[in-house]
């Protein structure tokens, strides 16, 4: 047997001595030996009494093709011959081909050979010239290029392999264009063969700069380019996905209409990966869209992506701005009404007083609300946004936790929720968590790689609305009350540990970080039962000691933070009370020589600018001393909780009254001064008066706020988020179609 190994098209020639017909059977040749070279085939014409043995060298290399195929890629090659009726009709010729033309490049004509240097200069010419036609987005030059070069329009013509079209549908906004380009190429050529060099089609380019109108275009002329992939394996659906188009992608979505195209989009994990990338934008909408195209959730990926980017809780206002308060149905009524008058006459007149007070309780009612309702008109443009995305992430989650209870085995129901609810409460995702433990019994026993379970992980990650949890379970919470880790640690060291970064960041001060820390550990000392305070973990540590361990370091920058903080307002106190009590011995206008009286005593400016001036000499010494007291304190990790951030609360505070009065006093004084016999300069005294306590208020309020709300403002734990509302259990309950 004689072969050609050099070159890429291998023949095999066999002798007629070694075997008596020229058509062999190959089955002694080994198909990795040559199927990793380029195949080429050319037509065998024999004799009728041989041709039997090629139909079975034909058959012994189609199954070498259709074996080495993938699943999802054989269900496509199957499908595009399955007209055909018998297995006779498609030859390994044939697959070849279709294979070639899902996954090769585009064919092009090539020309006579001339003299090399010469023919690809002028090439590469024809193309610039054809690729700034079409960028000009002149038709007329374009004919005019393309007759004179005789470029065509499927011809690569740029370095990254884009063709006259490709170029066309990422360049040009004039979709007639597109149109009149589609009509030069042949009927017979298949635009999913047309790509570059990363594998795009024209359908490709479109989805990635969100081209609608060019996308249409493309797929009223071929369908196939809908189930083309690229180099990296991604549709054109897939890409518009990612890239946040969600015109594009809607159309894309809703081209899909055969089973074979959802099949092959939808199926597996390939329709979780195009739900997790519509997620992760955020485009809860869309989600919503494409899910209903999914039959059933496979992984855990979906759920996970959900936690991952749920948006934040919804606040009263938005709540209650995005909600109707009531409605009234008076065309039933007064049909009512009607009706009873009718079958009871005297009773018309009772039941019209009964109306009429009726109507008289209403007009009350909606004069009580009428406010709040246009106050609601107002507020809802500058929300309605936010609303209406956080309407859709819960329409989206309840509608994957359906679909994985009702299209799963029960069994493998914590595959799909156990990895998002950890990372829910992580993220502090209170919603997805309300939303899990209900459908799936068993979620509330699920555990993490170190053997936490969802409270104790809500406790370690500071995760005070799944914490709240607690409070409404009547079954297990005292079970929650004496539970431990693998280490020996029950809820209470748990939450003497350090808190994760990303929360402490979150509080602004390393004082009030300690702060919070001090309060959550505080809250779970009241949870649990009271041998538990005094427990040993498995390293011979009490709660008490894993958090003086875990934050040694927090308490010291602590200090550092208070201290600073102190010394720079004590500065600003001191520099007060220096001056008004200067002021007050030096009183504007002078005093009398002989009775001591100030000159301006009878006027009403003179008296706001000394009840000013007290009132900021006061404030100012008092802020010095709760300053100096922070000073001079020993910074003890119980101190952090209540005494020094209301000493630095009183200190801000006096100090915030003696900059204002200060400046009040400042300004009565200009204006007994200058604006006696002009009262026009009122006017620019009080608004520069108004501006450094603007600043004030702007820049230093902020800081006194937090630390009033954080020390005596509403309490993050106890009964402020409510588990399970009656109406939300109610729709847990309703069926899925």
């Amino acid at each position: 047997m004689a072969s050609s190994s050099s070159n890429p098209h291998i023949t095999l020639e066999i002798e007629e001595e070694e075997y008596p017909y020229p058509y062999p059977y190959p089955s002694h040749v080994c198909a990795p030996n040559f199927v990793t070279f380029k195949l080429s085939w050319k037509e065998k014409v024999g004799e009728p009494n041989i041709h039997w043995l090629w139909r079975r060298s034909d058959s012994l290399v189609k199954g070498w093709i259709l074996g080495s195929l993938s699943k999802e890629t054989l269900g496509c090659v199957l499908d595009r011959f399955a007209d055909q009726q018998t297995e006779e009709d498609c030859s390994a010729m044939d697959v070849w081909n279709e294979l070639q033309t899902m996954y090769g490049h585009a064919v092009v004509p090539q020309l006579p050979p001339v003299v090399a240097d010469k023919h690809e200069e002028e090439r590469a010419e024809a193309h610039e010239h054809l690729d700034r036609a079409i960028r000009s987005g002149d038709w007329d030059l374009v004919l005019e290029t393309k007759r004179k070069h005789k470029v065509t329009s499927i011809e690569k013509i740029t370095n990254n392999g884009n063709s006259a079209l490709h170029v066309a549908v990422g360049t040009t906004q004039k979709p007639q264009f597109i149109l009149n380009l589609l009509n030069l190429i042949p009927e017979n050529i298949r635009l999913s063969a047309v790509r570059n060099s990363d594998g795009n089609t024209p359908l490709h380019v479109a989805a990635i700069i969100g081209y609608t109108e060019a996308a249409k275009i493309l797929v009223e002329r071929n369908r196939d380019l809908l189930l083309a992939k690229n180099k990296e394996g991604h549709t054109s659906l897939a890409i518009a996905l990612s890239s946040m188009h969600t015109e594009t992608s809607q159309f894309l979505l809703a081209q899909m209409n055969t089973d074979k195209e959802k099949d092959t989009l939808f199926y597996g994990t390939s329709g979780d990966e195009l739900l997790v990338s519509v997620i992760s934008s955020k485009n809860f909408h869309l989600a919503n869209d494409l899910m209903r195209h999914l039959k059933r959730v496979d992984t855990d990926a979906v759920l996970m992506a959900i936690a991952q980017n749920f948006p934040p809780e919804l606040n009263k206002v938005e709540a209650y701005a995005g909600t109707e308060i009531m409605h009234y149905k008076g065309a039933e009524f007064l049909q009512t009404f009607c009706d009873v008058s009718k079958l009871h006459p005297r009773a018309c007149c009772c039941l019209l007083l009964t109306v009429l007070l009726g109507l008289f309780i209403w007009g009350i009612f909606y004069v009580i609300f009428l406010f709040p309702r246009m106050l609601k008109m107002l507020v809802r443009p500058f929300i309605i946004k936010r609303v209406q995305v956080h309407a859709d992430a819960m329409e989206l989650l309840e509608t994957v936790c359906r679909r994985i209870k009702h299209k799963n085995d029960p069994s493998s129901f914590h595959r799909c929720y156990t990895n998002p609810i950890f990372e829910a409460i992580r993220e502090n995702a209170y919603e997805v968590v309300h939303w899990i433990v209900p459908f799936f019994k068993n979620a509330i026993w699920s555990t993490n790689k170190d053997g936490h379970n969802i409270i104790q992980y809500a406790v370690i990650n500071r995760s005070e609305k799944v914490y709240n949890l607690l409070y409404h379970m009547s079954d297990h919470k005292n079970i929650y009350r004496t539970i431990k880790d693998s280490s020996g640690n029950n809820l209470l060291h748990l939450a003497a540990r350090l808190a994760p970064t990303n929360k402490l960041n979150l509080i602004s001060g390393a004082a009030l970080q300690i702060q919070s820390e001090l309060q959550w550990f505080k809250e779970v000392e009241g949870f649990v039962c009271p041998l538990n305070i005094k427990q040993k973990n498995s390293f011979d540590e009490t709660p008490q000691m894993v958090f003086t361990r875990e934050h040694k370091e927090l308490v010291i920058e602590g200090e550092k933070w208070m201290k600073a903080t102190a010394e720079s307002y004590t500065i600003t106190a001191a520099l007060i009370t220096t001056i008004v009590f200067a002021a007050a011995i030096t009183v504007p206008g002078g005093s009398n020589q002989e009775t001591g009286i100030p000159l301006f005593t009878n006027h009403t400016a003179f008296t706001i600018f000394a009840i000013s001036d007290a009132i900021s000499l006061f404030a100012a010494v008092t802020s010095l001393l709760m300053f100096l007291s922070i000073l001079t304190a020993r910074f003890a990790e119980q101190d952090f909780l209540f005494k020094l951030p209301t000493k630095l609360i009183i200190g801000l505070a006096t100090l915030f009254i003696s900059t204002t009065a200060m400046i009040i006093a400042f300004g009565a004084t200009l204006y007994l001064v200058f604006g006696q016999r002009n009262s026009r300069i009122l006017t620019p005294i009080v608004v520069l008066t108004c501006l450094p306590i603007t600043s004030f208020v702007t820049l230093q309020f902020p800081l006194i706020i937090d630390l009033v709300s954080a020390t005596y403002g509403r309490r993050i734990f106890g009964k402020k988020y409510v588990a399970y509302s009656k109406d939300s259990l109610e729709r847990m309950k309703r069926p899925f179609y």
